[in-house]
């Protein structure tokens, strides 16, 4: 027992002498996994990000459509005022129709666009018409005929009729609007003249009024809502 030699040099050496880093293809790998995890992450908010826009915006896209159908509908009981949805546009043909050089309406006329206005603000107080509808802009509209500034100081004064006529104490029979129904007039009902822009095919069809609709975009929403936080 003595003369026995027990030896653990040549053990400790060995395991000194392994190596402690790991190899340069290892380190690549896991360098690889890294940044394909990474590239995910990203890849993956990105993506929400686009996706949550574009649902955004297909519905604001569907729920205007759907306020363009009510309006439509609502003009199938006036006949002769028209929508054209792509424009955002109502016409109101030759239930609004001026004769040359003139600013006025019959009391007729008159009536009749009294009559169609209860509708768009019954939309606009819907919930989507409350959620999207900016404003109404009352334009008017010459014939080619004449110098442009008079035409576009004629223009302005038969949209400014409009708004005129629907503001104006009711004669017997006519519509009468609520104090409320008063106030979201003045609020939401802009006055435009475009001269005679956008004329249509005959000098007659030319002296007209039009409605265009005007609805907030997703930014201008956007900006409302943080506005009130």
């Amino acid at each position: 027992m003595i003369g026995t030699r027990i030896s653990l040099g040549k053990k400790h050496k060995d395991e000194g002498e392994k190596p402690f880093w790991i190899s340069f293809s290892d380190l690549m790998t896991a360098l690889m996994v890294l940044f394909l995890l990474v590239m995910s992450v990203a890849l993956l908010s990105v993506t929400k990000t686009v996706t949550d826009a574009e649902r955004e915006k297909l519905e604001m896209e569907n729920d205007i459509e759907s306020v363009m159908n009510e309006i439509e509908q609502s003009t199938k009981d006036f006949p002769g005022i028209t929508i054209d949805k792509k424009r955002g546009v109502i016409d109101f043909g030759d239930k609004a129709r001026f004769d040359t050089g003139s600013s006025s309406l019959t009391a007729q006329q008159g009536e009749y666009l009294r009559a169609f206005i209860p509708g768009l603000l019954q939309i606009a107080n819907g919930i989507k018409g409350t959620k999207w509808l900016k404003r109404f802009v009352v334009e008017g509209f010459t014939d080619e005929r004449g110098e442009y500034l008079m035409n576009l100081n004629l223009s302005l004064q038969r949209s400014q009729r409009v708004i005129t006529i629907v503001l104006a104490p009711p004669s017997p029979g006519a519509v009468t609007f609520t104090t409320e129904q008063i106030q979201q007039i003045k609020e939401k009902f802009l006055v435009g003249g475009f001269s005679s822009n956008s004329a249509k095919k005959s000098y007659e069809e030319s002296r007209r009024i039009e409605i265009r609709i005007e609805c907030y975009s997703l930014e201008e929403k956007k900006k409302m809502e943080a506005a009130k936080q």
